[in-house]
């Protein structure tokens, strides 16, 4: 048995998908579904488990014989979270536990960083896992910084030399964006924002830059087409001998006005562009430059293309955004 947590969320739910194609038999569930349409994430798939995160443990207890991989992508990951108390025992304190409880019953765990770790990037973007290299990041919000405190956790019981799972690691997924995300609302890529407003004839709309650097629409994020992270994962399922804290992104950094032109080309509309001023509050920490170092997972023995950002939201936009039922 395989466990996806947040198995019906964006990520987790292409995961899902993932592993069924691959043949993967039993697959668990640990989320919650709210009342929206979130459960159409998972329509299609054929489950062996649904599990409540309050009944997580119950279950890993009662079927800790069964199970040989947990993949943990549950937690808050909304950047605009202000109630830390709660993402700290949904990002962090869950997250031990559930190291311990692999650790314990001998079960490979693969968790779910985040770019977000690194702050704004004056520290570089290299994932390193060792506690001087995690020492030097300083992320900028709340939901940052609970993952960097795992990584941190986890990089801190490695030096000690104390147990672990028989395999692990930690994944700091940069912009991610795909089928399935609908249910993120704001919080949702910038092409599923863009995209019903390019339809409906509407300009697309990007933040003004306040950084000199940068101009506007200039600023620069490592996107990375989600079934690209799919495959990192399910190779990892894989490869038993790997372990660590990895990067997934692209490895070359793109600007929002390359994305938007790139929607525009997919949803065959003339390109219009309005730059809006950025909210005040999230101007002193917002990241004008992302771009993950991938050496770290290609010296692992992973070497599978990437996704262009052009051919991501060209298949995005046909495939799932422009068709009546978007959901994988």
């Amino acid at each position: 048995m395989i466990v996806v947590t947040g198995g019906a969320g964006f990520i987790g739910s292409n995961l899902v998908a993932g592993l069924e194609r691959q043949g993967a038999g039993g697959i668990a569930v640990c989320d919650r579904f709210g009342c929206d349409d979130k459960w159409r994430n998972l329509g299609r798939r054929e489950l062996g488990a649904l599990v409540t995160p309050e009944r997580l443990f119950e279950f890993l207890d009662a079927n800790g014989h069964q199970i040989e991989m947990i993949y943990h992508l549950g937690a808050i990951s909304s950047t605009t979270e202000t109630d830390v108390d709660l993402i700290i025992h949904n990002n962090f304190t869950l997250s031990v536990a559930l190291w311990r409880w692999c650790t314990q019953h001998y079960v490979r765990l693969i968790y779910a960083s985040s770019a977000a770790t690194y702050g704004d990037g004056s520290a570089g973007f290299d994932d390193d896992g060792s506690l001087e290299g995690l020492a030097r990041l300083h992320p900028l919000n709340a939901y940052g910084w609970s993952k960097h405190a795992f990584d941190r956790f986890v990089a801190r019981t490695v030096a000690e030399g104390a147990r672990t799972p028989p395999q692990w690691a930690g994944l700091k997924f940069f912009n991610v964006y795909g089928p399935n995300e609908y249910h993120k609302g704001e919080q949702g890529s910038v092409v599923s924002r863009l995209y019903p407003a390019i339809r409906g004839g509407q300009p697309a709309r990007l933040f003004k830059s306040h950084h000199p650097d940068y101009e506007d629409g200039g600023q620069l994020r490592d996107f990375i087409w989600v079934d690209d992270c799919v495959a990192v994962m399910l190779w990892l399922g894989e490869t038993r001998v790997v372990n660590g804290l990895f990067n997934v992104g692209t490895g070359q950094a793109r600007s929002f006005r390359d994305l938007a032109l790139a929607t525009f080309r997919a949803a065959g509309q003339e390109p219009v562009i309005e730059y809006i001023d950025m909210p005040e509050t999230l101007r002193d920490r917002y990241q004008y430059f992302t771009q993950a170092r991938m050496e770290r997972l290609r010296q692992a023995g992973y070497h599978a293309p990437v996704t262009s950002l052009e051919d991501g939201i060209d298949q995005y936009v046909r495939t799932w955004l422009a068709t009546a039922d978007p959901y994988r």
